[in-house]
């Protein structure tokens, strides 16, 4: 008998797994907790937000009326305070008419960040563009010379004090905090009790507490009518701390090599620094990319600490800015909200790019 033919049912499509639907339906409502959470929430967004819609720009004031958004307090948002303040907020005590130098520099100085992240500007005259671009940021803060006028450092504070402390501790902590994790796992005691003894000292004390001593203690061990800008003082407390912090993240890293690379490199031949260098530190600093991003993130906030040695970074300027007046005293919320924003889009610029790094140093593990 002849076979008969019978066609295979057709199977149907694949589930998509990737895009928006896939991702809602996997991680808001992937079972019943997350599906009754996420509709609580979605309830809870409809009641709050049209309030907030209407606090925040339906009924906000944007002029720069302070009798306006008096009559409109309680009701509604008043962005004029942000109009009328924004420069000295942003820009601190800086001299009014000189304001495009700071303006310059952090500008300058942010685009010299955003391309030291980019791959195609890893190149070694990258350090040469380092030295320049800060050269220029605090000849033009600085002035005294091409005509312009000296501004000490008192007077620098807002978003480029913010931009540049943070910049100036990142750049100077990370390569402490690797030659400090690489003391303490050294065999040589000397090396590794001075590198405990700071960590563990560092770690004791909250940063204020550096802060302070670096700006008020310090000065008094100094030798008569010798002195050092507080501005250093803060940046070199600043980067201590943060480094004593890093460097036990990076530690955690170090310790998850396993020990048989190190005797393998041993076996070659290499020397301590060549297995570190090509060895381990890649694969360790890979490791703790989420750890180390958050101390960078960590770092732009706790800037906000140096207001109490009379630097006005952004926040001491906001605070500066709406004090000093009476009649926008009343609306500091719209002021907070506005640094939040700022400090909001550094801090997740950093995030997401800390997850770019993840994506590009886990394709070795993923052949």
């Amino acid at each position: 008998m002849a076979d008969v033919f019978q066609p295979i049912p057709a199977r149907p499509s694949p589930v998509r797994t990737e895009g928006l639907i896939p991702w809602i339906r996997r991680n808001l409502f992937g079972d019943w907790r997350n599906a009754t959470v996420t509709l609580f929430m979605l309830a809870l967004a409809l009641w709050w937000l049209p309030g907030a819609i209407d606090w925040a720009f339906a009924r906000a004031v944007f002029a720069a009326d302070a009798d306006r958004c008096q009559a409109a307090r309680g009701i509604a948002a008043c962005w004029g305070v942000i109009t009328e303040k924004h420069r000295l907020i942003i820009f601190g005590r800086y001299p009014f008419d000189q304001q495009w130098r700071p303006e310059v520099a952090t500008l300058a100085l942010v685009a010299l960040l955003v391309a030291s992240c980019m791959r195609a500007f890893w190149r070694p005259w990258l350090a040469l563009l380092w030295v320049a671009v800060l050269a220029l940021f605090f000849g033009l803060m600085a002035g005294g010379f091409a005509g312009l006028t000296p501004v000490t450092t008192d007077r620098w504070g807002g978003l480029p004090l913010t931009v540049m402390l943070a910049s100036l501790a990142i750049v100077l902590a990370f390569p402490l905090a690797v030659l400090v994790a690489l003391g303490r796992r050294s065999n040589m005691p000397a090396i590794r009790t001075v590198c405990v003894i700071y960590v563990e000292l560092i770690r004791g004390v909250p940063l204020i507490s550096v802060l302070f001593m670096a700006s008020f203690m310090f000065p008094l061990f100094m030798p008569p009518g010798m002195t050092i800008d507080v501005l250093v003082r803060v940046l070199v407390g600043i980067t201590l701390f943060t480094a004593a912090y890093m460097a036990e993240t990076v530690r955690g890293g170090l310790q998850a090599i396993p020990k048989g690379q190190l005797e393998a490199a041993d076996s070659i031949g290499l020397s301590y620094w060549q297995t570190q260098r090509k060895i381990v530190l890649p694969q360790a600093l890979a490791m703790v990319v989420p750890g180390i991003m958050n101390s960078f993130i960590s770092i732009f906030k706790d800037t906000s600490l140096v207001t109490i040695v009379s630097l006005y970074e952004l926040t001491g300027a906001m605070g500066l800015a709406l004090n000093s007046d009476a009649n926008w005293r009343p609306f500091k919320i719209e002021a907070y909200l506005f640094i939040a924003a700022i400090y909001f889009v550094f801090c997740f610029s950093m995030s997401r790019y800390s997850l770019w790094v993840e994506k590009h140093v886990s394709v070795s593990k993923t052949r």
